[in-house]
């Protein structure tokens, strides 16, 4: 019998969801903050989606968000050309970090000492976050506004990706150029997954995968649609990715065949990640929402049970719904 994914419909935010992370398991479970051009970032338990809280301080749309991995921080980059730092837990706005343009993207270290920072000057800045009157450190070299910085091999290395059709390999101490890949067209996501040192970028509709030691090409793998966002699974068995289409794609890693596509959304699909646990990807959208789908259809996990009452099943049916107890996630 075929299982059918419904996801978990999370509302609240009234403009496109632009960005979204995950915090890494903590005691309390794990944690998923949302950035949205509404300028209201929203905290969600991950594994059901049920809202925490909102962060309210930003006076314009918030393109990036993130969390540290204890969920204790959050931070947001937005358009009133700002970088925010965030109590997580009581919701405080901790330190806003001035900057000259808009601020496109977050991204603390391990141990959530320093926050990273790109956006439309140009410039990579690094904060430390326990001295907020000191001066950041500047990297400069990219041509076009920075659509993600993200720190790596330990937070001795930045990679970025900007609109200048470069994603390029930082060192932190010398803020030299390391390596540089060069694209024929705007990189549209980046994701840097730790274990193993796997870069997945996504531009056009190529979602391509990276040693991000070395920048050397692992693999591609073309999509139907033009691709805003993909995340590989933790165990590495497989990705997703999503686009203008308005469909989830659900691809093998290691074949490259695709197992599954689906659409819930009612716009373009802007950001795509998998849970830390790898039970669940969380999906944000032009159309306001973000939604959540099982990656093993049918499992009994957070809100969705898997059941077989009498009733849904028919002589003629060959489809198990596995349905979560509540749809719609509300703010």
């Amino acid at each position: 019998m075929a299982m059918r994914q419904t996801p978990l419909t999370c509302s609240g935010h009234t403009r496109p969801v632009v960005d979204l992370a995950f915090s890494g398991i903590t005691p309390y479970g794990y944690f998923l903050i949302s950035a949205c051009k509404d300028g209201k970032p929203m905290l969600r338990q991950g594994d059901t989606g049920d809202w925490i809280g909102t962060f309210l301080g930003h006076k314009g749309a918030v393109w990036g968000a993130t969390l540290n991995k204890e969920a204790t921080k959050a931070a947001t980059a937005a358009a009133d050309f700002t970088a925010k730092v965030w109590d997580a837990v009581s919701g405080d706005e901790v330190l806003t970090l001035a900057h000259k343009h808009i601020v496109k993207s977050v991204n603390f270290t391990q141990d959530s000492s320093c926050l990273l920072t790109g956006g439309n000057d140009k410039t990579i800045r690094i904060y430390d976050i326990n001295k907020p009157e000191a001066e950041p450190q500047e990297i400069t070299g990219h041509t076009s506004a920075i659509k993600k910085a993200l720190w790596c091999n330990n937070d001795t290395q930045i990679l970025s990706a900007a609109d200048d059709k470069t994603v390029r390999l930082w060192d932190r101490t010398s803020t030299a150029v390391v390596k540089q890949l060069s694209f024929d067209m705007s990189v549209s996501s980046m994701e840097y997954i730790p274990d193993g040192e796997v870069l997945v970028i996504t531009y056009g509709k190529t979602i391509a995968f990276y040693n991000a030691l070395s920048l050397d090409l692992i693999k591609t793998v073309d999509a139907p649609a033009s691709i805003h966002s993909a995340s590989l699974h933790p165990d590495k068995d497989f990705f997703v990715a999503g686009g203008d289409d308005f469909k989830l794609y659900k691809y093998d890693y290691s074949t490259k065949e695709e197992l599954e596509s689906y659409k819930g959304h009612f716009g373009p699909v802007h950001c795509v990640r998998f849970s830390p646990d790898g039970e669940l990807y969380a999906s944000g959208s032009e159309d306001g929402t973000l939604r959540l789908w099982q990656t093993e259809v049918g499992k009994t996990y957070g809100l969705w049970k898997c059941v077989l009452p009498e009733e849904l099943v028919s002589e003629n049916s060959d489809t198990i719904y596995c349905t979560p107890a509540a749809p719609e996630i509300k703010a």
